[in-house]
């Protein structure tokens, strides 16, 4: 009837998981025969899978060994006060002496005061109630629960206090608990298996045991794969007023619960949610214990700040208390939480890893300053949610270009601005060739008319021309022309705005590549873990890298006396030198990015967790933002540029290939317009004199008697240039016969 202690680990790791508790501090007595039956096993691996992890084993010695068990149990409580921080306390297994020494103890050293917790496993909390007052006020315990309302239970709980009160009448609790419980379950289970078997041989007995299926006190008792395999369910129970108070469930399925079984009823973790009704350590109620050892006005926490920062992030002078951005940060973090939280600033001359490895090693309580989030500090301490963006970046001098004056050229390659101008040429000749004739504003000396011709072609361009315009096929033109023009200038614009954009952006050619290959000389910040990435990742000969203090003014100085051809800094650092010297100098980056700049706190720290909330709080609120104008931006002339990503000029200049169809559109009809405005009067005039040529051949029916006005009206005609018809051709071929014509044609002679 052995218990599995998988399901319990389980459920404490659920309560420490559930109140983001990062470390805690195990206790068991370590009993000469391995008395914990590998439940540290079971809640190391459980913890590791929830993230948390074990600051420190609190090991007792077995207590027979002891020949001052109290005095020995408060020399170890005493080692945990002075190098534990964590104040999760889970008590696994240790005998009855043992425990009563170790709850006295920690009430004594203070160990079981405000912010501690105490949980305590189920072999633990089933001695609760023979402990009395040693019990630690607030202390949680995980017990087996069981139903007592069964009649069965009852009579055995009647005469269990018979026996017990007689045995042991000094006593004054009769509890009967769930040891006596499965030793009962486990004589009945032995009786019925003895009942069940057909021989008295072994193997009978034990197929008999392992096929038992039946409801004792202390549940369902049924065995798979020859061990119990009944799923327990727990109840979380609290020491409230020397008394113990039954607070929610917990079974393997549903997690914890508010009432047995009720899926609908789980409860929600928060400070109103998962164990809402217990009372704390410290006699704290729903609020919920941070389980550290949280600094106070005799012991403050301990903040690491690095000399060698030395900028607009941190100012530091032997008169005054450290002031910049990261302190005013800090101050509105401390203003942001919910209590007290009294520090005490400790400067360190060491590098930035060196800073991370005291606070690791409990030196220094945190650390802060703009220290970068990186993979391999993460496994020291804990940071803060990031409160500035981070990434490599490099600084470059800008190169001036030469050709810069000839920029607006290059939007069109000269292919298409001279067959441009050659359609604005040959336009302006369709629209005085079309106009000249019968407007007057195109008319004049041929200087005038051919200056009128281009003037109005030209202005067409902004849409701006004031010549009227007579001719309906003029208006076709220039209908073909505008459309042309609005085509181009759009086009012109964006490819203008496009190739400016890229000519800011590109401004140096320079990059990591070609800086490896010539082995060029480059800068980074001293102290900074940038030196070992530029060496480890980007294979940067170390000789060719100079250390820098990180300074926008020390950076300057190198890029100006050409000592260094780049400066490799992280993102803000390069930003706060953008601001200063935006002018002649490009910021290329973040090549790559890391994880923002944060305050390191030890592992496990619930500190770090309350201060990213705050750094979130600042954030959305815009302060961060305001202090972020204050101290690194400012109102510097530079404060409306940017840092830019590298990029490839990929855009070209428009061809007449772009175009083409739109060219030849504009050529073909002004083309067509031009021919058919000279064709179509001729055609209409040639139709006219055909019609009056009807009217004289059916004038000749009458005798002749209109002959002579007609034939005058023909010469007076063709002497004016009118009538395309000889007067051989009227005479000769139409009215060969006619003796008054012959008559006229020979007066006339």
């Amino acid at each position: 009837m052995g218990n599995d202690a998988t399901e319990q680990t389980k459920c404490l790791a659920q309560i420490v998981h559930s109140h983001q508790w990062g470390k805690v501090i195990l206790i068991y007595e370590d009993e000469p025969y391995g008395g914990d039956s590998g439940i540290t096993t079971l809640l190391t691996e459980a913890l590791q899978q929830i993230g948390s992890e074990i600051e420190y084993r609190l090991v007792l010695p077995p207590f027979a060994s002891l020949a001052n068990p109290k005095e020995t149990v408060h020399q170890l409580l005493n080692q945990v006060n002075t190098h534990c921080n964590s104040r999760v306390f889970i008590v696994l297994d240790a005998s009855w002496t043992l425990t009563r020494y170790l709850f006295e103890g920690a009430q004594e050293i203070g160990l079981a005061g405000n912010n501690s917790v105490w949980l305590m496993a189920e072999e633990i909390a089933n001695l609760f109630p023979s402990f009395n007052n040693s019990a630690v006020e607030g202390g949680l315990g995980v017990k087996r629960y069981y139903s007592k309302s069964r009649t069965v239970f009852q009579d055995f709980e009647a005469q269990f206090w018979q026996k017990f009160s007689k045995e042991y009448p000094e006593e004054e609790n009769y509890d009967a608990g769930y040891y006596s419980l499965l030793a009962y379950d486990g004589v009945r289970a032995i009786g019925k298996a003895i009942e069940g078997s057909s021989n008295n041989a072994s193997s009978g007995f034990l197929e008999s045991f392992l096929a038992l299926d039946f409801q004792g006190l202390s549940g369902q008792i049924y065995f798979e794969e020859n061990r119990i395999a009944r799923k327990p369910t727990y109840r979380m129970v609290n020491v409230v007023n020397r008394e113990l108070k039954e607070l929610e469930f917990w079974n393997p399925g549903l997690g914890f619960s508010m009432r047995l079984g009720n899926e609908s009823s789980v409860a929600v973790v928060g400070e109103v949610g998962l164990l809402s009704e217990a009372t704390w350590p410290g006699n704290l109620t729903r609020i919920l214990p941070k389980g550290w050892n949280m600094p106070t006005e005799k012991k403050k926490l301990r903040i690491g700040i690095p000399v060698s920062l030395t900028s607009k992030f941190l100012l530091l002078s032997e008169t005054q208390e450290p002031q910049g951005f990261t302190i005013d940060l800090f101050q509105k973090v401390l203003a942001k939480l919910n209590y007290s939280l009294p520090v005490h600033f400790c400067l360190q001359n060491v590098s930035y890893d060196d800073l991370i490895l005291l606070v690791n090693n409990k030196t220094l309580d945190a650390a802060i300053g703009d220290m970068t989030i990186v993979s391999n500090r993460t496994d020291y301490v804990d940071f803060t949610q990031p409160f500035a963006e981070s990434g490599l970046s490099m600084i470059l001098p800008v190169k001036s270009s030469a050709t810069r004056g000839w920029t607006f050229m290059r939007p069109f390659k000269m292919k298409l601005w001279l067959l441009t101008l050659g359609i604005l040429i040959y336009t302006a000749f369709i629209v005085w060739a079309l106009e000249h004739r019968t407007n007057e504003e195109f008319q004049g000396t041929w200087a005038q008319q051919i200056s009128t011709a281009l003037w109005f072609t030209f202005n067409s361009l902004f849409f701006s021309q004031r010549e009227d315009i007579k001719s309906n096929y003029t208006r076709v033109v220039v209908v073909v022309w505008l459309f042309i023009v609005l085509v181009l200038t759009q086009s012109y614009t964006a490819d203008l705005a496009s190739t400016l954009t890229i000519e800011r952006l590109n401004q140096n050619s320079t990059d990591v590549v070609t800086l490896q290959r010539s082995n060029a000389t480059i800068g980074c910040e001293q102290d900074s873990f940038i030196r070992g990435f530029l060496e480890d990742v980007l294979k940067f000969n170390q000789d060719s890298i100079i250390n820098l203090n990180g300074q926008p003014e020390d950076i300057l100085d190198h890029l100006k006396a050409r000592k260094i051809e780049a400066a490799f800094v992280e993102l803000p650092y390069a930003k706060l030198f953008h601001y200063k010297y935006c002018d002649g100098y490009s910021i290329i980056g973040p090549l790559y990015r890391f994880g923002g700049l944060g305050f390191a706190f030890q592992k496990g720290s619930p500190i770090a967790i309350d201060f990213s909330k705050a750094i979130l709080t600042l954030t959305e609120d815009g302060t961060l933002q305001n202090l972020t104008v204050k101290w690194l931006t400012g109102k510097s002339k530079c404060a409306g540029h940017e840092t830019y990503d590298s990029s490839n000029d990929d855009t070209g200049s428009l061809d007449s290939d772009s175009f083409w169809g739109l060219l030849v559109l504009s050529i073909a009809t002004s083309g067509f317009c031009l021919v058919v405005s000279f064709l179509v009067p001729k055609i209409r005039k040639h139709l006219h004199d055909l019609k009056e040529f009807e009217e004289i051949m059916g004038g000749s029916d009458n005798g002749g008697q209109m002959m002579p006005d007609v034939v005058q009206q023909t010469q007076d005609d063709e002497h004016r240039g009118w009538f395309p018809i000889s007067r051989s051709f009227m005479t000769q071929r139409i009215f060969p016969e006619s003796p008054e014509i012959e008559l006229h044609r020979s007066t006339s002679v």
